[in-house]
């Protein structure tokens, strides 16, 4: 059960990654101010690094870094279609359909459990 739990919490933190990551391009592309913008682009990626870093604590550098990249695409990309009323065309959605299946795939394959240095 603790595992379990270990687990969601790695999946929490590199989803909070990945949308990290996506907030810090958002910032670049929203604010006009340069002490600004680049302010909220290092924040972001502190942010992300943390989140990221978290991560890897409870899961493998493989499902960390896929779920990473996936939150991050999906929230980038969705960002872009409700914030700056980009088009995204049908293989967009197609490829975040396959993306996410993937991470689904890869969440539930069974990777060496991590061994604990405590």
């Amino acid at each position: 059960m603790a595992d379990v739990k270990l687990k969601k919490r790695g999946y929490i933190w590199a989803i909070s990654a990945g949308i990290n990551a996506a907030l810090a391009a958002i910032s670049a592309k929203f604010f006009s101010s340069l002490v600004i913008k680049y302010g909220l682009v290092v924040l972001c990626n502190v942010v992300m690094w943390g989140c990221y870093v978290n991560s890897l604590r409870a899961l493998s550098s493989l499902q960390a870094t896929v779920t990473n990249f996936a939150a991050n695409f999906l929230s980038s990309g969705l960002a872009g279609l409700f914030l700056f009323q980009e088009s995204l065309p049908f293989r967009w959605f197609a490829g975040a359909l396959s993306i996410t299946i993937g991470v689904v795939i890869l969440s539930k394959s069974s990777v060496d459990k991590k061994v604990s240095s405590d």
